[in-house]
């Protein structure tokens, strides 16, 4: 029996012994699963994550209204961006020839040249008599002529009078238009003017100046007089007599827009064969 009560207090001396030794070990984080190792003596600076990103760790050290400031001025200079972007598309578009704006509808030297249906037809007649912003241009800077020169000598010359004057030109203008899309329609003629496919500045100048004159029928190989186009004009011209104040003479009235469309369509078109190269003279077009 003493021998056996002598082992119990020996193996319970030992058990303590163990459970002190474990009491007084101290504790060290990096002995734990999974702990990360503790910053080093004397630098207290957290360690940065390594999903967070410069600016929102800068965006933390501000006050909230310094962060809106910062928020305000990046969407700030984000617009003055878009809005540059948009403003030099615009002007790029406002000096781009080519974009129909002022010239109208025609065919580029690189389009195949082919017969226009009846549905082609009505959208040319409303491009070129109503969607242009060209044309209106064209009896502003006819009525500002007429304006200067006091004819009719009726209309005052206030703004009163330029209105009446731009109106007569705006319904000359139509009333020409159509009766020119109507013989066309009848002809079979080629309404839209053709960009030459030759080349140098002269041989380029004589086929702007004779397709006033000139255009192509049915077949878009043979050309025929430009009839339905100044008996348009002709007819216009005539039409003008019906609310313009007298003396009036429609023959002359007649004869004098068919001279006018002499004049204006062959520098309509000269701007037209060369508006490529205008294009890259100003900058609206780059060189390919």
């Amino acid at each position: 029996m003493g021998t056996v009560r002598y082992a119990q207090k020996i193996r319970l001396i030992a058990m303590a012994m163990v459970c002190l030794a474990l009491l007084s070990r101290p504790a060290r984080a990096q002995d734990e699963p999974g702990a990360q190792p503790s910053p080093a003596p004397g630098n207290s600076q957290p360690t940065q994550a390594p999903d967070e990103k410069p600016s929102e760790k800068k965006d933390e050290g501000l006050n909230p209204a310094q962060a809106a400031a910062e928020k305000t001025k990046e969407v700030t200079v984000q617009a003055a961006v878009a809005t540059k972007n948009l403003g030099t598309a615009a002007l790029l578009k406002a000096r781009d020839w080519e974009g129909g704006w002022l010239t109208g509808v025609y065919v580029e030297k690189t389009q195949p040249l082919v017969p226009v249906s009846v549905q082609q037809r009505r959208e040319i007649y409303f491009q070129q008599t109503l969607a242009t912003p060209g044309a209106y241009m064209k009896r502003m800077f006819a009525a500002g002529i007429d304006q200067a020169r006091g004819t009719p000598s009726q209309w005052d010359d206030g703004w009163g009078g330029y209105t009446e004057r731009f109106a007569s030109r705006e319904g000359q203008f139509i009333a020409a238009n159509t009766l020119a899309a109507l013989g066309n329609a009848t002809l079979k003629y080629e309404p839209r003017y053709d960009q030459c496919r030759c080349s140098g500045f002269w041989p380029r100048t004589r086929h702007a100046i004779m397709r006033n004159f000139l255009t192509y029928n049915q077949t878009e190989r043979e050309l025929r007089p430009q009839w339905a186009l100044y008996g348009g004009s002709f007819g216009g011209g005539m039409i003008l007599t019906a609310w313009k104040p007298g003396p009036r003479n429609a023959f002359a009235e007649g004869g004098r827009a068919m001279l006018g469309q002499a004049g204006y369509g062959a520098l309509l078109n000269f701007f037209i064969e060369f508006s490529t190269d205008i294009n890259r003279a100003i900058g609206a077009k780059q060189r390919r």
